[in-house]
């Protein structure tokens, strides 16, 4: 038997989607748990200065895809106050544990200090980058 590799259309994508659900499903049941936890905070002029972006995943996991502190803000202990009101609201989800990633040019140090535990790093060093990832059990 020959096979043969092909871009996928949309079609294709949704099938391959709807594939793995239905195979994720038969292992792990279907959540009922959804939804995203997305915080922002203003300075006096309205201006965005800091701001986090997550989402509920399979086994009661909270996601943080983006969290971001402008410059002239850091140290100031905003990345930590959104922090403490993303898993406080995330314990009201019924959310179970926390997931993030991050560069080491960005957040280790950070997600370390805040409880975080880093589970797992990769250095690559022909692009000159480290990723870590991080859980938090709440």
């Amino acid at each position: 038997m020959d096979f043969e590799v092909i871009e996928l259309n949309d079609k294709q994508l949704k099938e391959i989607d709807d594939r793995l659900e239905e195979f994720d499903n038969a292992h792990i049941g279907q959540s009922d748990l959804s939804g995203e936890i997305n915080l922002g905070i203003m300075c006096d002029d309205k201006q965005l200065i800091a701001g986090v972006n997550s989402t509920v995943t399979t086994f009661r996991i909270l996601y943080i895809s983006t969290l971001w502190v402008n410059e002239g803000f850091r140290g100031q202990g905003l990345g930590e106050k959104l922090m403490i009101e993303l898993e406080n609201r995330a314990k009201k989800l019924g959310v179970s544990t926390l997931r993030a990633d991050t560069f080491g040019f960005q957040g280790p140090v950070f997600y370390r200090k805040i409880g975080f535990m880093e589970v797992g790093s990769y250095t690559n060093d022909t692009d000159g980058y480290s990723e870590h990832f991080f859980v938090k059990h709440i």
